[in-house]
């Protein structure tokens, strides 16, 4: 399971909402609240979108002087898009690529056969900024295309029958590198040769490519990483034959037809994985000629004897002669850097991070150009904060501290969205963190002189950050509950110089919206939860009302926060106006509280989630206009997992339940997510016994609606047939079953989504 939950993002019922305080609860007023027409579900899935619309394929130049991006006019048959730049220091719009010259270059996108998690989660670029930043490369699913920007002369790269996967420019703009076939390549951009860096990739061993598991739930994002000096090229080498190869049955195929991936189920075999280095020469071959030279061959780089480990990350250091690997053991709960000669291979460690529980991967690691020292970031506190070493692994400083977290930058430059952002010129690091209210993100600095923070974000909500690369500018991204999200540049001071995209929806101003109300609630052992409620759109509070509980619960993910929902803020309206009160909390075990609000569910999954959520049922319950009998609860991936878990261990308690895609034997899903959380099954029998519902599925006394897509790499199908056999056994069927043929984790389609969507309605305005 992701950082995000898809079923969440993707699917119907959660809420991107959040909490404040239970003695002065906050409201995030609607755009019209009380006022207006209802808002249906028919309206949701017309265009244009009541969710609003972000600016598309924002990236800064190389020289941190403009950022470009995509804009479209008209609408329909009429629609122009054109990519524009600009400013960073004025905010002047200009056209950098015109509709013609664009439509020529911009290449067609891969079409899509299924709906598959993994690396597929992560949003591929429609183009790259060379780094001298004189050309764009526009990438498609099978050719590559240079556009000069002082000629506007467009260049065919390369063109190819076989997909070609993670395109990237070498530092140094003469090459560029892609993934083919399970083996990686490089095109001479001045003489339009190619050279094939690996040879003998395939489906069992890849060569420069991505498995499924090590991007689903490592955050991998490619297999290769360019030498700063550009005469070499790291890569993974993952051999996936010990690992199971799954079968996933394509029900619309009239002969039986199966889709494959290899995917290590917990206490299986993982993939084993090491990293080469080979050097970006040899003797090429034109690239028309359908074939292309061998490179001299991958030296290997010492990364331990065990090969049952996770290498989860690889940087260069500035020298381009040494290389840093995180190793992660298999248990995840000690986390070593190693440094590795790129000539010898040889490495050694520089230093270990252990944890009683688990490490969680961060992609933090920054070298700094004196190739003296390296920023660091560690929740050996109990959350995660920056800390200075040197190259030889001496601890030279922490840089923040506290009772806070520090989080990814959600964007730094070109090709790495998810570092902090280090201006070494003038002597800070960038970052975002929910330091002065967990429901929300802002940009902070920290000095490297003193410690000193500075809030750079002013506006309460939800803040996420592109960062210019001279880091003189940023484009901040930022809503809040109330508030469509809206773009807007500014400089690194805090001073806003230009509107990017104001992010208004006028029709909202129509439609009858009820507040969001943030609430606390204390938990059993008197931890405090954050909590969000929606009443009804005409709230008498003389009146009895039904609950829906929104549940996500797992790890990695808040749904508590302040920012806008979109269209899943505005289904929960559809509620409302039917009479409903929806309610979120986020329950130990859940993400943006630190390392310490995660780990009470180690080796026990569910079960202290279900009592968090069972105090959040105990607050609704001393609210006058609760009826106790009409709680319902709902949610999609690890919330379908817990809405199995509410209804068959607490069945007295929720009338109905709505589980999409859930897990329910935890032994069917993944070895790296798993077993972080629970170890292995040969480890921990009865935890894994315990924490899967469908060991429970006798309890049920309530109505239930499961849904699942046929096709689903994340989740499988499997968990719902073997929940569908336990019920069975017991004499039960689900009240409702919806099988989507094909359907990935999360149903995006939009005729499948809109008939998902009516039918829960349906199900729970018929039920609850």
């Amino acid at each position: 399971m992701p950082r995000f939950s898809r079923a969440m993002l993707g699917g119907f019922l959660s809420v991107g909402v959040l909490a404040a305080s239970l003695s002065a609860p906050l409201l995030a007023q609607s755009p019209a609240a009380q006022t207006g027409k209802e808002i249906t579900v028919e309206r949701l899935f017309r265009p244009p979108s009541l969710g609003g619309r972000l600016t598309q394929g924002i990236e800064w130049a190389p020289d941190g002087k403009r950022f470009s991006y995509l804009d479209r006019e008209g609408s329909g048959k009429d629609a122009v898009t054109q990519l524009w730049t600009m400013d960073g220091s004025t905010g002047e719009r200009k056209v950098l690529v015109n509709a013609a010259t664009l439509k020529s270059v911009m290449q067609p996108e891969k079409a899509k056969t299924s709906q598959a998690t993994g690396l597929g989660r992560v949003q591929a670029d429609n183009y790259l900024w060379s780094p001298d930043g004189n050309s764009l490369l526009f990438i498609g699913s099978n050719s590559l295309v240079l556009l000069d920007l002082k000629s506007m002369t467009p260049k065919p790269i390369l063109s190819s029958e076989a997909e070609i996967e993670d395109p990237k420019f070498s530092p140094d703009s003469r090459w560029i590198s892609f993934s083919r076939s399970a083996n990686l390549f490089v095109v001479n951009i001045s003489s339009g040769a190619v050279t094939a860096l690996t040879t003998g990739g395939s489906e069992e061993v890849l060569k420069g490519k991505l498995d499924w598991v090590h991007p689903e739930e490592l955050d991998a994002r490619t297999a290769y990483w360019w030498s700063p000096d550009s005469t070499k090229i790291a890569y993974y080498e993952m051999d996936e034959r010990p690992v199971t190869r799954y079968s996933i049955a394509d029900m619309s195929s009239s002969t039986g037809g199966s889709e494959f991936t290899r995917y290590p189920q917990a206490g299986e075999a993982n993939p084993i994985v090491r990293v080469g280095i080979v050097g970006v020469t040899g003797g090429p071959t034109p690239s028309g000629s359908g074939s292309a030279s061998t490179n001299p061959e991958t030296r290997w780089l010492d990364t331990g004897a065990n090969t049952d480990v996770y290498l989860a990350r690889v940087n260069w250091l500035p020298d381009s002669r040494r290389i840093a690997i995180q190793r992660l053991n298999r248990a995840q709960n000690q986390l070593d850097l190693l440094f590795a000669d790129v000539a010898t291979g040889a490495s050694k460690t520089i230093l270990t991070e252990s944890d009683k529980y688990w490490i969680n991967i961060s992609d933090d690691l920054y070298f700094f150009s004196d190739n003296k020292r390296f920023l660091w970031s560690s929740e050996r506190t109990g959350y995660r904060h920056f800390y200075l070493y040197d190259d030889s692994g001496k601890e030279l400083a922490q840089l923040t501290s506290g009772e806070w977290s520090i989080s990814d930058l959600g964007g730094f430059g070109p090709g790495s969205a998810n570092h902090p952002a280090v201006d070494e010129a003038r002597g800070f690091i960038y970052f975002i963190s929910n330091k002065e209210d967990v429901r929300e993100t802002q940009l902070y600095r920290v000095a490297l002189s003193d410690k000193s923070l500075t809030r750079i974000t002013k506006d309460a909500g939800t803040h996420s950050a592109r960062i210019a690369p001279d880091a003189s500018a940023f484009v901040d991204t930022y809503s809040n509950a109330a508030t469509p999200a809206r773009q807007d540049l500014y400089r690194m001071d805090g001073k806003k110089v230009a509107v990017v995209n104001e992010g208004k929806v006028p029709e909202l101003a129509e439609y009858k919206l009820s507040p969001v109300e943030f609430v606390e609630v204390t938990a059993d052992d008197g931890t405090k939860l954050n909590a969000s409620l929606i009443k009804p759109t005409t709230f008498d509070p003389t009146k009895k009302y039904p609950v829906l509980i929104n549940v996500y619960g797992g790890p990695h993910v808040q749904l508590v926060r302040n920012a806008w929902g979109g269209l899943r803020y505005l289904l929960d309206q559809v509620y409302a106006a039917n009479g409903y009160i929806l309610f979120t909390v986020d329950n130990r075990g859940s993400w943006g509280r630190g390392h310490a609000f995660e780990t009470p569910l180690y080796h026990h999954m569910g079960k202290i989630e279900l009592q968090d959520q069972l105090a959040g049922v105990k607050y609704l319950k001393s609210l006058g206009y609760v009826d106790p009998a009409r709680i319902g609860i709902t949610g999609g991936s690890y919330g379908g997992y817990m809405t199995l878990e509410a209804l068959f261990n607490a069945p007295d308690v929720f009338k109905l339940g709505v589980s999409d895609a859930p897990v329910t034997d935890w032994k069917l899903y993944d070895t790296i997510y798993t077993e972080r959380y629970m170890g292995r099954p040969q480890d921990n029998a009865e935890g894994y016994k315990d924490s899967s519902p469908v060991n429970q599925a006798e309890y049920l006394k309530g109505k239930l609606m499961l849904v699942h897509g046929t096709g689903d790499d994340n989740v499988h199908f499997a968990n719902s047939v073997e929940l569908l056999n336990a019920m069975i056994d017991g004499g039960r069927y689900p009240d409702q079953f919806m099988a989507f043929p094909g359907r990935g984790h999360g149903i995006s389609d939009p005729a499948a989504r809109m008939l998902e969507i009516q039918r829960t309605v349906e199900f729970i305005l018929g039920n609850l």
